[in-house]
């Protein structure tokens, strides 16, 4: 049966992009949640930029949340959305979508550039959305992003949901569809290639039909008005923040205009899990101290801590593998490599049981923690005095719509799509007015 994107929970956008003759290497730039710990990458995208538009100066990178100059970084980026819609540094499409081809770390994969409506995504534990979290929603997480939302006239995605398309019907098939290329450039600071096509509406009609095959699929699967459609693949913050502000929005618009308006759809890009170019990493866990511990003496109380939710744990010496009932996580600090193993974990999956533990370390001792993409960034900053890493392997992503479907949201930043280049680029914007 062939259905709306309405009632697939999509919409077709008008998307804007600067104007011709802008440069693309300056204009993009990463995700707004990377390099959270490492103050040098953006000042190094600072001196790229320099004076050029860029969408450096339409977001706020999270290092410089809860920070003294936050609010005035805030009022900046109004200002500068301002500007580039008044002097037509960007410019609107018609209805249409962005086909992406991005090459990183010597892998490509493609996506969609398109609209979810929010009124089918639902962050709440135990949700039957359309659209699904992945990870557990931390709703205090919200605020200080909604803060940067509220107001804002536009709106640039780093968000990434994820369809289950092995058949490869949805995106793949556009290649052929010969769209206007609108973008084709370098990433600043190794974030590799990107291309964009821009597909026009009536363009789109054989990935609608395709959608609406995946969707009858997935009511058989997961049952009548329970279908998982999408999953979210990046970005699971920034899509609760964009819902939650339009929850807000809608008390005090009337049900009938609710459809049209902008806040209800948030600019996205889909991508197709069985892609051979999206992979699925590991995200790391460094604790730090600030001056109130030791590294290891933050590892001896994790493990303390993993000894009373578990069946046991111990400490062992670096490169120690799992036994039979195990989990084997290396933990590193300035004295070096560890091995902490977990006996008969109550966890399924080494993230479960360490963030258990993590988490009331940072409760209990007022440790901060910080979730590190790569294993290299993630050694060098557990090597620095008082702090201490964890690293954990990957998850199969073939188990990630089984496993949501199954028990939930995963607990949060379970898994990273790629390394921190790899995310997705700020380029596209949609207007929020």
């Amino acid at each position: 049966m062939s259905y709306t994107w309405n009632r697939l929970g999509l919409k077709i956008p008008r998307i804007m992009l600067p104007k011709e003759g802008t440069d693309y290497s300056k204009w993009a730039v990463v995700a707004c949640d990377q390099y959270t710990s490492d103050p040098s990458y953006w000042q190094k995208a600072e001196e790229i930029v320099g004076q050029e538009p860029s969408t450096l100066r339409l977001m706020l990178p999270e290092y410089y949340l809860g920070r003294p100059d936050e609010e005035e970084r805030i009022a900046k980026i109004r200002t500068s959305m301002e500007e580039y819609v008044r002097d037509g540094i960007l410019r609107e499409l018609p209805e249409g979508c962005i086909l992406v081809e991005r090459e990183a770390e010597g892998r490509s994969r493609l996506g969609l550039v398109i609209c979810v409506d929010l009124d089918a995504f639902d962050y709440r534990p135990g949700a039957d959305s359309l659209i699904r979290s992945t990870e557990k929603t931390i709703v205090e997480r919200i605020p200080p992003r909604l803060k940067i939302r509220k107001g804002a006239k536009l709106e640039l995605p780093h968000i990434l949901i994820l369809i289950d398309d092995p058949d490869r019907t949805v995106i793949e098939p556009l290649k052929s569809v010969h769209g206007q290329v609108i973008y084709d450039t370098d990433l600043m600071l190794g974030g590799g290639h990107i291309r964009g096509c821009f597909i026009p509406e009536e363009e789109m009609e054989g990935a609608l039909g395709a959608m609406s095959a995946l969707f009858d699929k997935a009511e058989k699967k997961y049952g009548s008005g329970k279908a998982m459609l999408m999953a979210m693949g990046d970005g699971n913050h920034s899509l609760a923040t964009a819902k939650a502000g339009w929850e807000e929005i809608k008390k005090n618009i009337p049900e009938e205009e609710r459809d049209a308006h902008p806040a209800r759809y948030a600019l996205c890009e889909l991508e197709n899990i069985h892609d051979e170019g999206i992979v699925f990493e590991p995200i790391h866990r460094v604790l730090f101290s600030d001056g109130k511990a030791s590294g290891i003496q933050m590892i001896e109380e994790t493990a303390s801590i993993l000894r009373e939710q578990n069946g046991g744990a111990v400490i062992s010496g670096c490169g120690t593998d799992a036994g039979d009932g195990q989990f084997a996580i290396p933990a590193i600090c300035s004295d070096g490599g560890k091995v902490l193993l977990i006996d008969h974990p109550a966890s399924k999956i080494e993230v479960g049981a360490l963030q258990s533990a993590l988490d009331i370390l940072v409760k209990e001792k007022g440790y901060r923690i910080d979730y590190i993409h790569g294993d290299e960034a993630a050694r060098s900053l557990a090597k620095e005095e008082g702090n201490a890493g964890f690293l954990l392997p990957p998850m199969d992503k073939f188990s990630l719509f089984p496993a949501v479907a199954s028990d939930g949201a995963l607990p949060r930043k379970t898994f990273s799509m790629g390394e921190a280049v790899e995310k997705r680029y700020y380029i596209e914007a949609r207007s929020l007015v």
